[in-house]
């Protein structure tokens, strides 16, 4: 067993010196709210899809899945490729949020179905927040502590990083973020594949895997571990319909230059992670095999990366890989912090508690709030103890809170009671079921596919039906709302009118918008053109699924 090398302590020191300093030398750009908030809608493409691909890929992901590869094999994979059969639909959904033309989603659930709706959003926004962060946390901690030794504990991690990422995170805002995710992405790419050369070295291959783990483990799907085609296709509704609802796609989709800056990122950001998702897999594999095979046991699954760190890395790079999962850390909690300070600045201090503040106010209301939050999910951090449960939990929230922003965008019909109860209800099943199913009532329940499926169909049914049988919003805000939907964002001339051109003139009309029209005649008039953008977009990235399952497969005939 190695022991913790002063060479990793230096090169830990020295990512902690070179990403906040960077991150501060990048606060001089900051003038405004919007600056802090949004980058002012300046980023590049690259920036964009390194943000996506550095926010959405935290440190409990890669624990949890190489926690669930080494207990169940390749197939659980699943659990965090649930997002890659929906991954083409983030082309079609990401101009939503640039041409929504909002700092935060609390402020379009306000445009759609008015103040009071925007105000529960963003109550569930800030929580998700809360909980993303502490459950990120946790899962670096558990790497961590056993990848040192237990030089420092689980919690004494949690504590240091949190400090680390606020320190850039409060005065740089969404610039630093955005650029330090993009620099941090590439570490977590490192990462991600970093082990597996050593690792099977030491097992002596794919043979020497295959020798010493069940033959289930080399499957790409497996009913026998819970993960059949069923499973999948609940994965896959949690994924779409959530991944409207979660607070930080405004960040992620509308802060490029251009709304395809922000319709590349997010699409081809995730992809990036879906790729280094097989890493992880594999990872396991290798320490379920290095365990059989040296005779020893691991009380916890989710100690498996931390355990490969620890035993299959020279001095140095153990250092490396531990900088590199804080910067998975870091590069999604900052980019959470700062938008948990705009959800309250924005949808609480400006419209409850001081209406007359300034930008001034408005910049350093959005940086203590966030830190003041953030120091919450480290309390969550504490509480939570499966971090592939907590992972799920989270997901499975923002896909409740989806049936509102999913079912108010597709459906102009849709109004306030019937997304609140719709949402609420999807809730109420949910922890009906499970406490029938355990006997006890938690806040954080195993995820099974059941219970998310008939939750998410009763908060769809009452979404449907209350709409119908309520009062519908006021016609001409929805129109309002909508009519932005249909016009191009970046738009650098206005038309004759005065307003942003027509989207639909220029080949890029939302294919899903209005999706009860699908129906009409008209919807399909110069459809090809209309949609050419969405539509082109939406294939290719198809491809990119196919050529990534055909990839894992392939390594698992190995």
């Amino acid at each position: 067993m190695n022991n913790f090398h002063w060479l990793d302590t230096l090169v830990i020191v020295f990512y902690f010196v070179v990403i906040t300093g960077y991150g501060l030398w990048l606060t001089r750009k900051i003038k405004s709210s919007d600056g802090y908030f949004r980058g002012e809608r300046k980023f590049s493409w690259w920036i964009m899809m390194g943000q996506a691909f550095g926010t959405g890929t935290h440190a409990e992901n890669f624990v949890a899945q190489t926690g669930a590869s080494f207990q169940m094999g390749f197939a659980s994979i699943w659990y965090q490729w649930k997002n890659m059969v929906i991954t083409p639909f983030y082309w079609l959904i990401a101009p939503w949020y640039r041409r929504s033309e909002r700092t935060t989603v609390g402020e379009i659930i306000e445009d759609r179905y008015g103040k009071a709706l925007g105000a529960i959003y963003s109550v569930f926004a800030i929580l998700f927040f809360i909980f993303a962060q502490g459950a990120m946390l946790k899962g670096g901690g558990k790497v961590i502590s056993i990848a040192t030794g237990d030089m420092i504990s689980v919690n004494g991690v949690v504590i240091a990083m949190t400090v680390a990422f606020i320190i850039y995170s409060f005065f740089g805002g969404m610039v630093a973020s955005a650029h330090a995710n993009f620099i941090q992405a590439l570490l977590i790419i490192v990462l991600s594949f970093m082990l597996i050369p050593s690792g099977l070295s030491a097992v002596g291959g794919f043979s020497g895997m295959r020798e010493s783990l069940p033959e289930n483990f080399f499957t790409l799907f497996s009913g026998e571990v819970g993960l059949g085609w069923f499973t999948i296709m609940m994965l896959a509704l949690n994924g779409v319909i959530g991944i409207t609802a979660q607070p930080h796609m405004v960040s992620m989709c509308a802060m490029g230059e251009t709304e395809k800056a922000g319709r590349v990122g997010q699409t081809y950001g995730s992809f990036v992670k879906r790729f280094v998702t097989i890493g992880w897999a594999l990872t396991g594999l290798i320490v379920a095999a290095l365990i059989i095979q040296k005779g020893n046991a691991l009380e916890d699954p989710e100690m498996a990366f931390g355990f490969a760190t620890r035993e299959l890395l020279a001095p140095g790079l153990t250092g490396l890989m531990i900088a590199a999962i804080i910067a998975a850390n870091m590069s999604s909690a900052s980019n959470f912090m700062v938008n948990t300070g705009a959800l309250f600045t924005q949808n609480f201090y400006k419209e409850y508690i001081n209406k007359s503040s300034n930008d001034k106010q408005l910049l350093w209301m959005g940086r203590v709030s966030g830190v003041v939050l953030t120091l919450l999910g480290v309390v969550f951090a504490m509480y939570v103890e499966n971090v592939l449960h907590a992972f799920l939990f989270i997901e499975t929230i923002a896909a409740f809170m989806g049936i509102m922003v999913f079912g108010g965008i597709l459906w102009k019909r849709a109004n306030r009671f019937g997304a609140l109860f719709g949402s609420a209800i999807a809730f109420v099943i949910y922890y009906i079921l499970n406490y029938q199913h355990t006997g006890s009532l938690e806040l954080v329940y195993k995820w099974t596919p059941d219970t998310f499926g008939w939750a998410m169909l009763g908060g769809f049914i009452v979404f449907i039906g209350v709409s119908l049988l309520t009062k519908p919003e006021d016609p001409e805000r929805i129109e309002s709302f909508f009519d932005n939907m249909d016009r191009l964002s970046d738009a650098k001339e206005l038309d004759k009118d005065g307003k942003k051109p027509l989207a639909a003139l220029h080949g890029k009309a939302l294919i899903l918008m209005d999706f009860t029209s699908w129906f009409t005649k008209k919807r399909w008039e110069n459809f090809s053109y209309r949609y050419k953008e969405d539509w082109q977009g939406f294939l290719l990235a198809t491809g990119f699924v196919g050529v990534l399952i055909l990839l894992a497969w392939l390594i698992i005939q190995l």
